[in-house]
């Protein structure tokens, strides 16, 4: 029995190490800012999912300016089982910095609208805007929710690597709780509640002894929570920064790292 308890104690740390480790569960904070951020952000795989997608001819009276309540029409096929649409207008076109292969399209958010009734035009009722809505702004099912709550970091995945290629909002430098785009997705294997490394590369400057240029070595400089993938595109949300982030910093699988 004694031999047991023995064998047994000294077996316990080596069996712990063996469990996964512990979910991590997402903060209200990083909840809501990715909530925020979803509302008014989109990517589709090619320009023709959004030139396809129905779109507004006009509203009452002929006036297009977006007040709530206002009746739009639009033509196209809608659903009447989805009641709620996402009106949106072409943004930018991605491509990939080192290859120059098309890797998406950012679908501008313009507002929401309600289905009311079906015909050869359909009629909608204005419920939410950021801009005035245009004749020729498309109307997109909304997408599948983010379960937040549940949303858990993953500890294990491949090695993938790649870049920050856009700042959704229009800034320059990035920080704690700003979303960015990165130029890899589903087919490259990331996975929502994917942790990456930011690393900014080092500087190369100039021996004063030698003359010779020397580069300095990259830095860790933060970590990203992937939290909504797409076919080649992933957004991102900075979690820490030790330093301002920008456009074309670089990024790779997290664990791989430390």
């Amino acid at each position: 029995m004694r031999k047991s308890l023995l064998v047994l104690l000294l077996w316990a740390p080596f069996a712990m190490a063996l469990l996964p480790p512990p979910a991590q569960r997402l903060d209200q904070p990083t909840q809501q800012a990715i909530q925020r951020f979803l509302l008014h952000n989109r990517i589709l795989d090619t320009p023709q999912d959004l030139d396809n997608a129905p779109y507004i001819v006009a509203a009452d009276a002929g006036r297009v300016l977006g007040a709530h309540d206002e009746r739009v029409h639009a033509r196209g096929h809608l659903d009447p089982a989805l009641p709620i649409y996402g009106i949106f207008r072409r943004g930018k076109t991605y491509t990939d910095p080192d290859t120059q292969e098309l890797l998406g399209v950012n679908a501008d958010d313009v507002g929401t609208a309600r289905f009311v009734t079906a015909g050869d035009l359909t009629t909608l009722a204005v419920q939410r805007v950021t801009q005035e809505v245009r004749p020729g702004d498309r109307l997109l099912r909304t997408e599948t929710p983010i379960a937040l709550a549940d949303l858990e970091v993953a500890q294990r995945a491949p090695f993938i690597e790649g870049k920050i290629i856009d700042i959704p909002k229009g800034v320059t430098q990035i920080g704690v709780l700003d979303a960015v785009t990165l130029n890899k997705g589903r087919r490259d294997g990331l996975v929502e509640g994917q942790l990456l490394t930011v690393i900014k590369a080092g500087a190369t400057v100039r021996d004063t002894l030698t003359g010779a240029p020397v580069k300095l070595p990259d830095e860790r400089a933060g970590t990203l929570l992937v939290f909504r993938i797409y076919e080649k595109l992933s957004y991102g949300l900075v979690l820490s920064a030790s330093r301002p982030l920008a456009v074309m910093d670089r990024f790779e699988t997290a664990h791989q790292t430390q």
